[in-house]
């Protein structure tokens, strides 16, 4: 049984917290539930380590409450691991983890909003591919719960930094944010476009982090005609590993497209985005190319 140090520092929340994940198994594997993987090979395959030590973190995660056990086979009794609701609120310790990583171990510490093509946090993201979207809803700008994945051949999920209908309602420095500002664009380029995605079998949903108020001041204001879907508690973000970066105290995420087959799996990945109509023909030609023949 693996041996835990307790921190004594019972007014510490910081203390507090490390003494339930600090060990550096017990976020990763909270990173793997987040992305979907939930039984015991699977989570040990995807981690590498002994099942006596992945047993012994299991265990410790379930009694903290950050891990529910919850049986999906009978005959012999076999158990899954979900994130409870405690454990979901680990979702932005993670992001912030990657956003630092990202920022100052394989970066040089700049805020930004998109990387070099060459960069290893593109050949993460682009990684993707061939990657299944474990099955998550995330809040539409009406405030329903929605399956980021439509029921059409294919889904492009278009994810940007934020966009606002008042010019006002931008962070302080925004403009400054190299790959920041387009949005608008962005978003105006696929409603504009959105009839040949239709045609081509596509259904097009917009992802930020934003509150779904704000989207849905934005898609009114624009005339948006396809959902705008809300990121916010992060839950899309850590199932991928989406590129982020912090802007005004929030999590935003970087602008990439993912094209989705109904199936859930990414069939193709645009990343980084710097030319916004570039991008949006080529996710169009994505589809296209897939689309069967009438």
């Amino acid at each position: 049984m693996a041996q835990r140090t307790r921190l004594d520092d019972e007014d510490c929340s910081i203390a507090q917290a490390l003494d339930v994940v600090g060990d550096w198994w017990t976020l990763l594997i909270v990173r793997d539930a987040a992305r979907g993987v939930h039984r015991f090979d699977a989570l040990q395959r995807e981690l590498g380590l002994s099942r006596k030590v992945l047993a012994e973190r299991l265990r410790l995660l379930v009694e903290a409450g950050v891990l529910a056990r919850e049986p999906y086979q009978e005959r012999p009794v076999r158990h899954e691991y979900r994130l409870t609701a405690r454990g979901r609120a680990l979702l932005p310790v993670l992001v912030a983890l990657q956003d630092w990583g990202d920022a100052w171990v394989l970066g040089e510490g700049a805020v930004t909003a998109t990387a070099g093509e060459s960069s290893k946090e593109a050949a993460r993201v682009h990684a993707l591919r061939g990657t299944r979207v474990p099955e998550l809803l995330l809040t539409d700008r009406l405030g329903a719960a929605r399956d980021p994945v439509a029921d059409t051949p294919f889904t492009v999920l278009y994810c940007f930094p934020g966009a606002y209908a008042r010019a006002g309602s931008y962070p302080p420095g925004w403009a400054g944010i190299p790959g920041a500002r387009g949005c608008t664009f962005e978003s105006c380029t696929y409603r504009d476009q959105l009839g040949r995605f239709t045609a081509a079998g596509a259904t097009v949903h917009g992802v930020s982090t934003q509150r779904p108020d704000e989207q849905r001041e934005f898609a009114e204001h624009e005339g948006l005609r396809f959902p705008l879907l809300s990121d916010a508690e992060l839950a899309l973000t850590a199932a991928l590993r989406l590129p982020t970066f912090r802007a005004a105290g929030v999590s935003r995420l970087k602008r990439l497209t993912l094209v989705l087959d109904r199936e859930r799996t990414v069939r193709e990945v645009f990343y980084p985005v710097t030319d916004i109509e570039a991008g949006v023909r080529e996710a169009l030609a994505a589809v296209t190319s897939r689309a069967p023949a009438p």
